[in-house]
């Protein structure tokens, strides 16, 4: 007899479902799942992953590091002459005193220009003054002379030299030229201060001034000056002291204000061998009438001698 049919199963009606039907079906739902993984992880890695080379972090670079070399400050070129330390014995020159002549001594040459603002006394016993820094020097100026004369004004300064004016002369008016003179000075050979004014004399306009930082203040309309024989000399000079001299009757007891400038003409006045110039009282003080000096009244002379010695003064045509 042959084998028996599975139990149920009759003509035209399923036998059941086959046995690997759900295999498949679970192998196809494994293999959509692993798909959209793939697919997943490809997009989360076309997201992640940037795009192209512009894309990606820049590393920052190091900043350059600029090393800055100073600028080395240039050393000030000294001016004017060159430093001289030498050692002088003063004591062997001649002295520059209202009384001397000495010949190398050169004429102020710029005779109506203000000076510095500056005076100039010599430290010591006494500077050693030059006609020319580049040469020996021809004199010496003391720190204290009976007269004074010895605080200067300076006309020039440069790092190491100070030029000044000086008492004394060149050469006596019969002789030579006997106009305000000059000299240098080592800047270590001196002291220095300041002035705060200087005397304006105006001969034609008939004013004296006194001018203290631009602003004049005005002690004289008239006063009396020097004759065509005996002038009054012109240009710059100084206050080289200031005293009262009771034998001279004429000033009727008002202080002399001595300058450092002396007579173009007279060689010597009253006996002495010089003929100083000056600014003093007079009864009779209008107009061409002195010797050289300037004749004032009273209240310009009391102004003027309260000025210190050094102060300059420039006495106009």
């Amino acid at each position: 007899m042959g084998d028996a049919a599975p139990q149920g199963a009759g003509p035209g009606e399923p036998a059941g479902p086959p046995v690997a039907a759900p295999r498949r079906r679970s192998a196809w739902l494994i293999g959509a799942v692993i798909a959209l993984v793939v697919v997943g992880g490809i997009l989360a890695a076309l997201l992640v992953r940037p795009e192209g080379p512009s894309a990606a972090a820049p590393t920052p670079s190091a900043s350059p590091t600029v090393t800055v070399t100073p600028t080395p400050s240039p050393t000030p070129t000294p001016t004017g002459f060159p430093a001289n330390t030498a050692t002088y014995d003063v004591t062997q020159l001649p002295q520059v005193n209202v009384f001397a002549v000495i010949p190398q001594l050169p004429v102020d040459d710029d005779p109506f220009t203000e000076p510095t603002g500056e005076t100039a006394l010599a430290v010591g016993i006494g500077a050693p003054v030059w006609a020319d820094p580049a040469a020996e020097p021809v004199a010496y100026v003391p720190r204290e002379f009976p007269y004074d004369g010895t605080t200067m004004p300076v006309v020039e300064r440069q790092d190491h030299w100070v030029r000044v004016l000086l008492t004394g002369r060149q050469a006596v008016p019969s002789k030579g030229d006997a106009s305000q003179v000059s000299g240098w000075l080592r800047v270590q050979d001196v002291e220095f201060a300041s002035t705060d004014a200087v005397v304006e004399v105006g001969i034609a306009a008939r004013t004296v001034d006194i001018v203290r930082n631009g602003t004049a203040e005005r002690i004289a309309t008239d006063f009396g000056w020097g004759t065509d024989v005996t002038p009054t000399p012109l240009g710059r000079t100084y206050i080289m002291t200031t005293r009262v001299v009771p034998e001279f009757w004429y000033t009727r007891g008002h202080p002399i204000i001595y300058l450092a400038v002396q007579s173009p003409t007279l060689d010597g006045f009253g006996g002495a061998d010089a003929a100083v110039t000056a600014f003093h009282y007079h009864d009779e003080r209008s107009g061409p009438i002195s010797n050289g000096c300037i004749r004032l009244d009273p209240d310009a002379i009391a102004a003027l001698a309260e000025l210190p010695y050094g102060t300059p003064v420039i006495i106009s045509p």
